[in-house]
């Protein structure tokens, strides 16, 4: 059970850790030798109002492990890492060819503000930094290299860009609800699961307790999904941040045109119910991972 003040507030539970990873992207990204306008567009397009969810996860993840003083590897790498590649992801998802979004956390997109060929480079140089911060910013080889191939996974021609190729049409997927968890799976899923499992590498997650964190992230990506098909479909762009009812008008498969809304909305709840049975085994360290998917499961935007 979620504790008085997290299930309140997601955002003031989210906080810390999103102060935290700040903090280091403003490191990461201060580098006298990127030119100007494209440091700009970088700064611009990571360093925004986003609530910062999958960095926490990660930090969150390695806290369910063990306590920081026995951890293999300080976190702090790997959420900058991750985060700086989903603000990439967000960068491209918006171009026109893409997604075509002119809105991304309340404020023009990139390529609104940039123009496409900078924005196009900026997202890029954000996941080639990502990479960089992995392979100089952690002191273990052996922890570095495993969690820049867990990052590559996710982010990958099998992971996240295999989830954009079928969003967008442009491979066969299964019909119905099948096709939809293929896609999201892939889209969403496969970096909050490597959010999770990274924590639990930097933290040095036995066997058992990786595979736990493995299916908490793999359920609560699924589930963080089919929320935003939610919003996307009842909320107004007021609240969201972003366009408003764009699947709808773009014709894209989600769980609210799939299934409807409160058949979505049920399989919410079953698939967060889920991701709490993968915690079982985790014991009360787990209170916090806990916490932030009750939340997950109420926020409104």
């Amino acid at each position: 059970m979620a504790s008085p003040q997290a299930a309140k507030d997601l955002a003031g539970f989210l906080r810390p850790y999103a102060e935290a990873v700040n903090a280091a992207i403003e490191k990461w990204l201060s580098d006298a030798s990127v030119p100007a306008a494209l440091a700009e567009a970088m700064r611009y397009a990571s360093l925004d109002a986003g609530k910062r969810i999958r960095p926490a996860l990660v930090m969150l993840s390695a806290e369910a492990v063990a306590r920081p003083e026995s951890w293999a590897a300080e976190p702090t790498p790997a959420a900058v890492a991750i985060e700086l590649v989903h603000c990439y992801s967000l960068v491209h998802d918006d171009l026109p060819p893409m997604d075509d979004d002119a809105l991304r956390r309340g404020r023009p997109s990139a390529h609104v503000k940039f123009g496409q060929a900078m924005a196009i480079l900026a997202g890029s140089a954000l996941l080639t930094r990502a990479f960089e911060v992995l392979s100089l910013g952690l002191a273990d080889a052996s922890i570095a290299a495993k969690l820049v191939a867990e990052l590559a996974a996710a982010a990958g021609p099998a992971g996240m860009i295999a989830g954009q190729v079928a969003d967008m049409g442009l491979c066969p997927v299964p019909d119905g609800a099948e096709g939809g968890k293929y896609i999201h799976l892939r889209k969403t899923g496969a970096m909050i699961r490597a959010a999770a499992r990274m924590g639990g590498i930097c933290a040095g997650a036995d066997a058992k307790k990786l595979q736990a964190l493995t299916g908490f992230g793999e359920k609560i990506g699924l589930a963080f999904q089919i929320t935003d098909d939610l919003l996307d479909a009842t909320q107004p762009t007021e609240m969201l941040g972003k366009t408003a009812g764009k699947d709808v008008r773009d014709r894209k498969r989600s769980y609210a045109t799939e299934l409807g809304i409160e058949p979505a909305r049920r399989l919410a709840r079953e698939v967060t119910d889920q991701a709490l049975a993968a915690l079982e085994g985790l014991g009360p360290r787990a209170a916090k991972l806990r916490d932030l998917a009750a939340l997950l499961s109420r926020r409104n935007r």
